[in-house]
């Protein structure tokens, strides 16, 4: 049994409050004969007793939801192995990389020119068998499923695999190299589970869920935040990713990227690693620009973009300056394609054009991403800088061929 605490006595106890309440008033301040002292502040406030540990967040609700959709993607692909190019034919024959302008490597691509001499020929090797691995995800009910182009590039044999469990066989509805998506149809009719897009662009610093296929284990979850958002890593012409600390290693291509609320924010699609795992960089494709390809093709089994046919190049400071501008932005016109739509516009060399239906041009690959976005015969209109002076010119929107 507990002491009992002691009891004060009366005058005691009296005289111990009167010397607390003088104490409180000297510490509150000055006291003023017949003022009540004012309160202090509230930062002067004694602290409120709060726990030293903060509960962090859990994911197992949002994934206990999207779990079920995201699907692992296995490929067989027919590859040739020719004997003419200096990277890749290399690898197929089972040499090792030569260094780029090395002579090795100049003897290969003269061989793959056909430049390499008489006596010697170019052959085409054996057709061989190889294997893939990725990630994907129902978005739609009826089977579809969004994963990347390099997963199922060259496919001979598809086939998703069900977190339940379930394989099935896919075919490749179409696909875009330019922004490495892909959309594949299971074969198999059902109802599927299937997650939506973000109708919201993430913020730096939000919380992201990856789920994926990292080295053939399937149903792997991962969890970051997003890092950063517009970066151009030299993939394509129109790279935008969203880059996320998520760990995300080889096979979580074409999967993913979750907010909060289950939504995809991202599709996973490449790391900065030199060891070929993660070392918390991973890029993803922005849900807003994969929802436009997507719907692409699977309307059309291809994209459609637009194009104006102009080469084009930054704006530097130097260049700003020379015309008279207060900063360096814009894309400068390098040249006007003869014929295409930009010089039926007669749009000329050392044009600047600083915005698009009114919407700032920062850089060149600002001009690509907008021109690319329009259907081919709308007719858009281009501020373009001039001999100092902006001017506004109409441009019929073209179709961009394979090659642009």
């Amino acid at each position: 049994m507990s002491n009992p605490v002691p009891l004060l006595s009366k005058r005691r106890k009296t005289a111990w409050l009167s010397a607390a309440a003088l104490a409180a008033l000297i510490a509150g301040g000055a006291v003023e004969s017949g003022l009540v002292p004012p309160s202090r502040p509230a930062y002067a406030q004694a602290p409120v007793a709060a726990s030293t540990t903060q509960q962090m967040p859990s994911f197992a609700d949002v994934v206990e939801k999207v779990k079920p959709a995201v699907v692992s993607v296995r490929v067989k692909a027919n590859m040739v192995a020719d004997r003419g190019d200096g990277g890749d034919d290399a690898e197929a024959f089972g040499l090792p990389d030569f260094p780029p302008g090395s002579p090795m490597e100049r003897f290969f691509r003269r061989f793959r020119d056909g430049q390499a001499g008489p006596g010697f020929q170019f052959r085409q090797g054996p057709r061989r068998n190889a294997e893939a691995q990725g990630s994907g995800f129902f978005i739609s009910a009826d089977g579809y499923v969004v994963t990347n182009n390099h997963v199922v590039d060259h496919a001979s044999e598809v086939q998703v695999t069900m977190d339940d469990g379930r394989a099935l066989d896919a075919k490749v509805v179409g696909t875009d190299p330019k922004t490495d998506l892909a959309l594949l149809k299971v074969k198999e009719g059902g109802n599927f589970p299937y997650v939506p897009f973000a109708t919201k662009t993430p913020r730096v610093g939000d919380w992201v869920v990856a789920i994926g296929n990292p080295f053939g284990l399937g149903g792997t979850v991962t969890a970051g935040i997003v890092s950063a958002r517009g970066r151009d890593i030299g993939a394509g012409p129109y790279d935008d990713f969203l880059q996320i600390d998520a760990p995300v290693n080889r096979g979580n291509s074409g999967g993913p990227t979750f907010n909060l609320n289950g939504e995809v924010v991202g599709i996973n699609t490449a790391i900065a690693s030199p060891s070929g795992g993660s070392v918390g960089i991973a890029f993803a494709i922005p849900s807003d620009e994969a929802q436009k390809v997507v719907a692409s093709l699977k309307d059309n089994g291809a994209v459609s973009r637009g194009f104006i046919g102009v080469q084009i190049q930054p704006v530097t400071k130097d260049i700003a300056e020379a015309m008279g501008m207060t900063e360096p932005k814009g894309a400068l016109v390098a040249e006007a394609v003869k014929g295409a739509p930009a010089d039926k516009a007669e749009l000329k060399r050392g044009d600047v054009i600083v915005s698009v239906e009114g919407q700032p041009i920062r850089e060149p690959k600002d001009l690509s991403r907008r021109i690319a976005a329009f259907d081919p015969g709308k007719s858009v209109s281009l501020t373009v800088l001039r001999d100092g002076k902006e001017r506004t010119v109409t441009i019929e929107i073209g179709r961009q061929n394979d090659r642009a």
